[in-house]
């Protein structure tokens, strides 16, 4: 059809330091491996900017506070910055006024540090609480990217679902758009080691990921692929000649290359909101 386009959305979660402080990992192992991620930034601008690509890179405010000049790069380069938290907890137990805090906190750190206001949201490991939508809402974010209800097409979150022993009653739909993730996209439980898991070879998971995207060519005539990285994971060498020969790859197929939020704005133009 004419109208036929595949849109693939390099995003990266630069957790840093942060995401082994919420472990309580706080050695000097343990940071070390998070402070990797800052070699890994250098390296992944570098590649994105040969391809001309820009990306969505999703941070929490420790990193912002830890390293405000390579994320002040990353803005710099012309990639989307979005809210990851302001540490890497999930708010699942956060109380709703904890939660609205650390959303208001966050978008105030990276308008400081990066001058871009934060439209997207990706919660501490993709975890959302009964108050996250409708807070996501209020503060003005039109997009989250933390929920698995499909593989490539955007939808509407939901509020107020309803979960009894024999059914669920699902809640109506909001005007938040939900850009769904996996964590079969995701290079960290293929590649890190943590609980026993990761450190997978690197050209098994480079054919999965193309086979997902040829899968979406030939299932739908518009889609979006969200492809979701950790600089600390994916900045190791063989992992980085991996990730250019994805982008390669995925060019081969038409990929057309966008921004979290470009694709969110696309799903806009082609959805009707919820009454």
């Amino acid at each position: 059809m004419t109208d036929s386009r595949h849109l693939v959305c390099l995003s990266f979660d630069f957790d840093a330091v942060s995401f082994w402080m919420a472990q309580g990992l706080t050695s000097p192992t343990a940071m070390s491996r998070g402070e990797f991620g800052v070699i890994g930034v250098q390296r992944i601008l570098k590649i994105l900017d040969r391809y001309g690509i820009k990306a969505s890179f999703f941070v929490p405010v420790v990193t912002l506070n830890t390293y405000p000049d390579c994320c002040r790069a990353i803005a710099d380069a012309g990639h989307e910055m979005g809210h990851h938290g302001y540490t890497h907890v999930s708010p699942v137990n956060m109380s709703a006024e904890q939660e609205l805090n650390a959303l208001r906190r966050g978008k105030a750190v990276m308008q400081a540090v990066t001058g871009q206001v934060p439209l997207g949201y990706r919660s501490p490991a993709w975890d959302l609480s009964e108050n996250s939508v409708e807070l996501l809402l209020q503060e003005g974010f039109i997009y989250d990217s933390s929920m698995m209800g499909h593989d490539y097409l955007p939808y509407f979150a939901r509020v107020s679902d309803q979960i009894f022993e024999d059914r669920v009653v699902f809640g109506p739909e909001t005007e938040l758009i939900e850009l769904p993730v996996s964590w079969s996209l995701d290079d960290f439980p293929h590649f890190e080691y943590f609980r026993g898991g990761g450190l997978q070879n690197a050209g098994g998971v480079l054919q999965n990921w193309l086979d997902d995207f040829s899968f979406m060519c030939s299932d739908a005539d518009w889609g979006v692929l969200t492809y979701t990285f950790h600089p600390f994971v994916i900045g190791r060498g063989h992992r980085l000649v991996m990730f250019d020969a994805l982008i390669r790859g995925l060019a081969e197929m038409d990929a057309e290359f966008v921004t979290a939020e470009a694709a969110v704005r696309e799903f806009q133009g082609r959805s009707s909101s919820p009454a």
